[in-house]
């Protein structure tokens, strides 16, 4: 359920009472247009005093439910509705606020509460257009009624435009956000487990010596000829030995590396054992062929789990539009570390290659791209440069670079 800060919806209404305050004391005092002022500021009082009420909700919770939420901006419309019925109806200049909350649904509430507020805003509108207190001017105003009309389809159609228009592109960022929102989850998972996985293994390490040394003691008391003729003593010393045993078989499951990665604790590995246990984890009848430029002396770079999850991104990728085979080049120079993978499928179409890595863009324009569009912002946040393009077959080919010290070779 998306909330919204109700401390947002105080200071946006005191500023509404604020404005409206000052337009009718300078209207009434400095224009001398003769208006219902005493009535008028009754209604702004109302509006007071359920910011002050708001206030006092805030204690409790700085944020509210979706309903609530719609509850303050229906009153914000009705407030402004009464008050432009007391000041001229539709043609009072400041008509056009009535907008403003319209836009605030449009932007954090659901589409069906949205459609509500905008729906009554256009019955008010309608309203105003037939029933108002007229501004008593010491010149005559008086419109066509043709003008008047296209003041109230202007005023319709403008609600209803901006309302989809606010809410499309609000509810793009809102699930942009959310996928990076996952994104960031993900890694922050991955980061617990190296890190629970690193302390088992250290675990590991640091009690095995003197583990070993317990084992050596009870060893030494089971061969000894006076122990061995107190059956009770012989027993607890069994006991023991196979207790140990215990320990050392649970000391060596916490220290085998869920990624089967032998290195120091995870702080050193190669990437083409990245790109294996990707591929591994997303594929089941494709086939993985990686070329490199070194033989069998590969460098090994900083474990990472921003590069581990964007490739494994890219890879699922390639897996998913490839008809057999997942190709992996890897070029090492003494700058920086190029990784092109591409597949035997379809190349990109030309429409989109240049689009690719924005949000909602992907190769068959059926998904959303934001696998894509989080594994580019995950490598160029860390300093990487990341290109899509199609090779002279027309193969899909993602290019990927990092410098050497990014990933600490």
């Amino acid at each position: 359920m998306n909330t919204i800060l109700l401390g947002n919806l105080i200071k946006i209404r005191w500023i509404a009472i604020t404005g409206q305050l000052f337009a009718i004391i300078f209207v009434t005092y400095f224009f001398n247009i003769d208006i219902p002022f005493f009535e008028a500021l009754i209604i702004i009082l109302f509006s007071i005093v359920i910011n002050f009420y708001s206030l006092l909700e805030e204690r409790n919770n700085k944020t509210i439910s979706n309903t609530k939420a719609f509850l303050y901006l229906l009153f914000d419309t009705l407030q402004l509705g009464v008050l432009l019925f007391l000041t001229g109806g539709i043609l009072n200049p400041f008509s056009m606020l009535i907008l403003a909350p319209v836009i605030t649904s449009a932007s954090y509430l659901p589409a069906l509460l949205t459609v509500i507020l905008s729906s009554i805003s256009i019955i008010i509108i309608f309203t105003l257009n037939f029933f108002y207190i007229p501004l008593n001017l010491e010149d005559d105003f008086n419109l066509p009624k043709i003008y008047n009309f296209g003041i109230v389809v202007s005023l319709i159609i403008t609600i209803i435009f901006i309302a989809i228009y606010a809410y499309l592109f609000a509810s793009s960022s809102r699930k942009i956000s959310n996928a990076l929102s996952v994104s960031k989850l993900q890694i922050l998972n991955q980061k617990k487990i190296t890190e629970v996985g690193s302390l088992s293994a250290a675990a590991a390490h640091e009690l095995g010596t003197p583990l070993n040394t317990i084992f050596l003691i009870l060893s030494d008391l089971l061969k000894d000829e006076k122990l061995k003729q107190d059956k009770n003593i012989y027993k607890d010393i069994n006991l023991l030995k196979s207790q140990a045993q215990r320990c050392k078989e649970i000391l060596q499951k916490l220290s085998q590396n869920p990624l089967k990665l032998k290195d120091k604790f995870l702080n050193k590995v190669k990437l083409t054992d990245l790109i294996k246990i990707n591929f591994d984890k997303f594929n089941k009848t494709k086939k993985l062929q990686i070329d490199d430029n070194i033989d069998n002396k590969e460098p090994e770079i900083i474990f990472k789990d921003e590069v581990m999850y964007a490739l494994g991104n890219i890879i699922q990728n390639s897996i998913n539009y490839s008809k057999e085979i997942v190709s992996v080049k890897l070029n090492y120079s003494d700058k920086d570390i190029k990784i092109e993978i591409s597949d035997d499928g379809f190349g990109f179409p030309k429409d989109i290659v240049d689009k690719l890595g924005e949000p909602y863009i992907s190769k068959n324009n059926e998904g959303m791209g934001l696998g894509i569009f989080i594994a580019k912002n995950l490598i160029e946040n860390m300093g990487g440069n990341i290109h899509f393009f199609n090779s002279k077959e027309n193969y899909p080919i993602v290019e990927i670079t990092f410098d050497n010290s990014i990933l600490g070779i």
